[in-house]
């Protein structure tokens, strides 16, 4: 599969598996619309802690899901924009296999935190496609995938959160321009 072909399967992936039951997320949310830097999440959700009453949507939590078709893309200059509580790279086993290195020698973070223009890197995890077939319960199904992974093909693949973020993070976005800048997003 060509990198936008790998891009396209696991975004639809990650909204049939993840999103598709939740009612409010969106696709390619645009921040600074209208600067001269804006920035783009590819895959934005909006987790309201309950809908019955002002706290519970104030309470509510904003995940950032940046797709990455390959180790290339991860440093492409092609976003990695996380301003939620939650944020997650979206990436083949192959791709999160390659990028263990650099996550132990701090490659990862210091690229993130330049592209970002932070000075601490936002925690973040990594959710990856696997064979429909491997129980994500048993620990050494899934070592056998990220030893030798099943080749990508978009389908007969189910998401598995393979790294979680460690923590969340505190938001520095206002609920109200995060939210209005999903309602403006593609759908």
């Amino acid at each position: 599969m060509k990198r936008k072909e790998v891009t396209e399967a696991l975004t639809e992936l990650l909204i049939r598996e993840r999103l598709l039951d939740r009612k409010y997320f969106a696709k390619e949310v645009t921040l600074d619309y209208g600067t001269s830097h804006p920035k783009r999440v590819d895959v934005m959700e909006f987790k309201p802690n309950g809908v019955m009453s002002v706290s519970e949507i104030e309470k509510g939590i904003f995940v950032c899901y940046e797709i990455k078709s390959c180790y290339e893309d991860v440093y492409s200059g092609n976003g990695l924009n996380f301003y939620g509580e939650k944020n997650y790279i979206v990436a083949t086993m192959e791709t999160y296999k390659r990028l263990q290195e650099d996550m132990r020698n701090g490659k990862l973070e210091n690229h993130i935190k330049d592209f970002m223009g932070v000075s601490n890197c936002p925690h973040f995890g990594f959710i990856v496609p696997v064979p429909a077939a491997v129980d994500v319960r048993k620990t050494n199904e899934v070592f056998a995938e990220y030893e030798n992974p099943t080749p990508f093909s978009g389908t007969g693949f189910k998401m598995h959160t393979i790294y979680p973020q460690p923590r969340e993070n505190l938001r520095k976005r206002p609920m109200a321009e995060l939210l209005f800048c999903m309602l403006r997003a593609k759908h």
